[in-house]
Parts: C-alpha cells; sequence; structure tokens
C-alpha cells in the first residue's frame, strides 16, 4: 500500500455538517479503491495570504490514506466539488510514511 496526503480547503461559508459529509464521501470512496483513511486533522477556518477566487478565508481539512494505487476518482471529485476552494494531493515517500506511522506504507 501506498501512503497519499491530501489537504483540502473547503469554502468558509460551508458549514460542519457539509464538510464532515464530504469528507464521509471522500473515505467511502478511498475505502471502495481498496484504501483505508488513517488521519483525520481539521486544521479549522484560516486566512489567506492572498484572495483565491474571491475569498478570502478557507476551512483546512488534512487526510492521510493508505491506498494500493493513484486515488484518481478522488482527485476528479474535487475538482469538480463547488464547496472546495482547493485541493492538494500527494504521494509521500516510504520514509516520510514510516516517519508518520503509516504502518502498510511501501513502495
Amino acid at each position: 500500500m501506498r501512503a497519499y496526503e491530501l489537504m483540502v480547503i473547503f469554502r468558509d461559508e460551508s458549514d460542519e455538517s457539509t464538510i464532515q459529509t464530504f469528507v464521509n464521501r471522500l473515505e467511502s470512496m478511498a475505502a471502495d479503491a481498496g484504501g483505508t483513511l488513517e488521519k483525520l486533522d481539521k486544521w479549522g477556518p484560516r486566512d489567506f495570504a492572498y484572495e483565491i477566487h474571491k475569498a478570502r478565508r478557507g476551512f483546512y481539512v488534512v487526510m492521510e490514506f493508505l491506498a494500493p494505487n493513484a486515488l484518481t476518482e478522488l482527485d476528479r471529485v474535487l475538482r469538480l466539488a463547488d464547496d472546495v476552494i482547493r485541493h492538494k494531493f500527494i504521494r509521500l515517500p516510504v520514509d516520510e510514511a514510516h516517519r508518520r506511522g503509516l504502518a502498510g506504507a511501501s513502495v
């Protein structure tokens, strides 16, 4: 299994239930692809350094996944979502995954 990190910035106007529903959807999509959500960290609302799509604040959520292959469907859904301002989906290097305690991480 490979380790992935996903950071999602939701619109500040999004309520907590909308964000949680979307996070649950992402988790189920990862499970359908054979992966697991290992860690969920809600950073909460933060100010941007500059305006993004006419917004000055966003609600940050960081997730760590273990998956057998790239979660391209997750990436597609995030690009199409209206409540998502930005997202960044990266594959973690093996040594970084082990440092973070993602036990099933491999090449």
